[in-house]
Parts: structure tokens; C-alpha cells; sequence
């Protein structure tokens, strides 16, 4: 075998200089490197699967394993024209921890944000183009690749709904915003902040109050066409209530407690607990007002204030309805409990807990029902009492009756609890329900004493 040692080989004559001859392969030699050829539009594809975040390089490819979490590809800096980048799902599992391309200062697509690649068994090609389309996806797949324009997000229970993203607090945690959309009108949030009900008044024969539901504060941006006929509407009609702008940062997410379920045994007579607050951002609802108690002294038979109010309890005279909205928002996050409505010889019942859209009834008059809550689009989330096509939170609860075995009184549409019979050892009262911020039902010492049920935060805003 000959070898020719020189440092240039030019043409003799011509502009074409042919090495070889047809047929031939032409072969560098391991650990050699070469340039000025250019590229193909095809990879050296890197075989050992990667499994943390790093910088590619051009004219390579890489299979990425994101079984164990998600994974951030870097695109090379300052790239050139014809520049390419290749990545395959590994194991199949982009669509559930995904694969972040950050852009590293160049367009994807020709939108100047990182794109997102999520679809299980993806796999993508980018070259670079130029200063304005910058990395182009050229691979032939049912999946276009560009830079995500909006929200992406964390915290809570995420689901999707066609191009929305929901997330869901049942319990306190963090709304964190990792990328603000680049469309500023996409970065305004949908969300329901619902407070805590409160437990309902306990009283040892004579009606005691149903606890108010907790206050409810809400922004429908995005959902505004099914909310038009909605039963939410009155209180919130679009584009009515305070809009929040979101920006890359955290946002701690407070879901308010239900008011707890008093003692059976001792005091004899008390008021209900209160429900506590639920906050997203500068939004806060107010908990539900505990449900007053039989008393002749005004302070325990009077239902408490709050988001929406507690239920008066029985003693000698009409009043006893605590004040919903408090402290005062607009629109109302709540209404007013019932009164007691009276005594009688044959029928002492305690006002109805208020609810979001309706105030509690009256004892005496209308059976002391707890007020309905408000109806949202199962669309915003199905976490609430269902009826129809909507979802219900923060209804009231219902009063307790004596020496009617007949009477029950409901708790409001939403989660609200009935009231105990204390002619019908059956009948007990009944506790809000769990994330709806529904109200407890009035009690009796001894048998039964509710509480309120805990609040719910949903959020939610378009992805894609």
C-alpha cells in the first residue's frame, strides 16, 4: 500500500477536482474530522439514552428517557445556517414527563419561546435556518414543533379540557407559573377561590342554626360563552369580578378548612365554628359564618357573619339571620342566613345557612332550608355537587326542627348539609361536603353536631 503525505490538493486544470472513481468509498480515518463538506440533513444519533438536561450539539442526535422525570435539551448557541439537532422518545414517555427545547436564544419556529414535546414516541428534527424562523422542525411526523406561546404551569391536580389546562387545590399548595405567555391577554386566568363552610349551630331541643356556606370569588376569561346561561351568572356575569394577570412566579394557593363540628357533650348550647379563608394571588373568599344556637342571649342566637352567613337559632322573638359578604366584595361573594322566624308551640326551627346565590329560608315560614350555591360549566372543573351540566359549591346548611317528626330541611344545592330532627333519631344532621365549602346542618347535643365542608381553589387558562 502506497501513502502520499502532501498539505493541499489542488485541480490541475478546471474547477472540479474528482477523488476516487465511481464505485469507490472514501473513508476518514477514526478520530478524524472534517469540514467545510456541509451536511446531509441527516444525524450521528448518540445512542446512550439521556436521562438529565444538557446542551446539544450540531449533527448529532439523541434518544432522551424521561422515565424518571422531564428533561430540558439545550439547542446549541449561536448557530449556523444548516446546523441540525435530532430527538427521539426513548422509552415512550414524553406525554408524561416531558421534554423542554429551550431555544437558547434562537427562534423555534420563528416564535422566540422553548417548545414542548409531549407526545409519547415523538421524535423531531431541527435545522437551523436563519435569524427569523430560526431552528425549523423538518421532520415528517403528525406533530409541528414549534415554540409554546403559552402558559406553562405547575401545582394542584392538572387535567385538560380540548386546549385548556385545569388545575385543581383540594388542600394548600403552589400555583407556579415556569413561562408567561408571550400573548399578554392569554396570561388573564380563569379561577374559583371557594372558602369553607361553616359547621352549623348545636342547641339541646329547639332549632339551631345551619352553618353559611363559604364565600365564593370567581373569573371566568376564557369560559365566558358557556357562562352566559350559567347559574353562577347573576352573581359574576362575565366579564364582571377582578381579573389577574399571571407572570412567571409562584403563586401559594390557601384551601380554607370547614368550620369543625362542635362537642357533643358540653356547652349545651354554642354556635357553630366558622369556616376559614381560601386565597389565590390577591383573591381571598371568606369563610362560612357558624349557624347560631337556641338562647335567649342575642351573641348565640344570632348566626355568624361571613362569606356567606350562619342561620339564626330559636329564641323569643324574629331576627337572629347573620350578614353574608363580609367584609363586603363586589359582586357578592355570598349571601345572608335565614332568621328563625318566630316561636311556636309546634314548630321551632332554625334558619338555613346562607348560600352563594340564595339566602337561607326562614325557620318558621319555609322549613329553614339552606340557600343554593352557585352552578359552574363542567368544563372549569368537576369537583363541586353535580345537577345538570354544572357543578355547584358553597350551598348552606339547612336548620334544626323540633316537634315535627315530618320536617327536614335541606342543605343548599353545593354541598350544604341537612338539619337534624330531633324528633327523628334517624335523622341527624349532616356535615358539608368535603371541597365544596357547602355549610353544615343545625345539631342537637348529644346526637349530633356538624361541620362545614373544606373550600377548593381551580385555576385555569389555555395551553395550546
Amino acid at each position: 500500500m502506497s501513502k502520499i503525505e502532501v498539505n493541499q490538493i489542488s485541480s490541475q486544470c478546471g474547477s472540479t477536482l474528482t477523488i476516487g472513481q465511481s464505485g469507490d468509498s472514501i473513508q476518514l480515518a477514526c478520530g478524524a474530522t472534517q469540514t467545510g463538506f456541509g451536511r446531509t440533513g441527516t444525524v450521528n444519533w448518540d445512542t446512550t439514552a439521556k436521562t438529565a438536561s444538557f446542551t446539544a450539539v450540531s449533527g448529532n442526535g439523541y434518544f432522551v428517557n424521561t422515565t424518571s422525570g422531564a428533561v430540558t435539551v439545550t439547542l446549541p448557541a449561536s448557530p449556523s445556517a444548516g446546523d441540525i439537532v435530532s430527538i427521539a422518545d426513548y422509552t415512550n414517555t414524553f406525554q408524561t414527563n416531558n421534554v423542554t427545547v429551550a431555544r437558547n436564544g434562537s427562534p423555534i419556529g420563528g416564535i422566540a419561546a422553548d417548545a414542548i414535546l409531549s407526545t409519547e414516541g415523538q421524535s423531531v428534527t431541527f435545522i437551523y435556518v436563519d435569524g427569523t424562523e430560526g431552528w425549523k422542525n423538518v421532520q415528517d411526523s403528525t406533530s409541528n414543533v414549534t415554540g409554546n406561546p403559552f402558559i406553562v404551569a405547575t401545582g394542584g391536580t392538572i387535567t385538560c379540557c380540548g386546549d385548556y389546562k385545569i388545575h385543581t387545590f383540594t388542600g394548600p399548595g403552589t400555583f407556579t407559573v415556569t413561562r408567561a405567555a408571550i400573548s399578554a391577554p392569554n396570561n388573564v386566568v380563569d379561577y374559583l377561590v371557594v372558602a369553607g363552610g361553616a359547621g352549623g349551630g348545636i342547641g339541646t331541643s329547639s332549632g339551631a342554626g345551619g352553618g353559611g356556606a363559604g364565600g365564593v370569588r370567581y373569573y371566568l376569561n376564557t369560559t365566558a360563552a358557556p357562562m352566559a346561561c350559567a347559574p353562577a351568572a347573576p352573581l359574576n356575569n362575565y366579564p364582571s369580578g377582578t381579573a389577574i394577570t399571571v407572570t412567571a412566579s409562584p403563586y401559594p394557593i390557601t384551601v380554607g378548612g370547614g368550620g369543625a363540628a362542635r362537642p357533643l357533650a358540653a356547652p349545651p348550647r354554642c354556635s357553630g365554628n366558622d369556616g376559614s379563608n381560601s386565597i389565590f394571588s390577591t383573591i381571598t373568599s371568606t369563610g362560612g359564618g357558624g349557624g347560631g344556637t337556641e338562647s335567649p342571649s342575642a351573641p348565640e342566637y344570632t348566626g355568624n357573619n361571613g362569606g356567606s352567613a350562619g342561620g339564626g337559632g330559636y329564641h323569643v322573638g324574629t331576627g337572629g339571620a347573620g350578614t353574608g359578604n363580609t367584609p363586603p366584595t363586589s359582586p357578592a361573594q355570598g349571601s345572608n342566613g335565614g332568621n328563625f322566624g318566630g316561636p311556636s308551640p309546634s314548630c321551632r326551627v332554625g334558619g338555613g345557612g346562607g348560600g352563594f346565590t340564595n339566602a337561607g329560608k326562614p325557620g318558621l315560614t319555609c322549613g329553614g332550608a339552606g340557600g343554593n350555591g352557585g352552578g359552574f360549566p363542567t368544563a372549569f372543573g368537576t369537583s363541586g355537587q353535580p345537577s345538570g351540566c354544572f357543578q355547584y359549591f358553597s350551598g348552606g346548611g339547612g336548620g334544626q326542627s323540633q316537634n315535627n317528626p315530618g320536617l327536614v330541611s335541606a342543605g343548599g344545592l353545593g354541598g350544604g348539609g341537612r338539619g337534624a330532627n330531633n324528633c327523628t333519631p334517624t335523622l341527624s344532621g349532616v356535615s358539608g361536603t368535603t371541597n365544596t365549602g357547602g355549610g353544615g346542618g343545625g345539631g342537637i347535643v348529644g346526637r349530633c353536631s356538624t361541620s362545614g365542608g373544606s373550600g377548593i381553589v381551580i385555576i385555569r387558562y389555555k395551553f395550546q
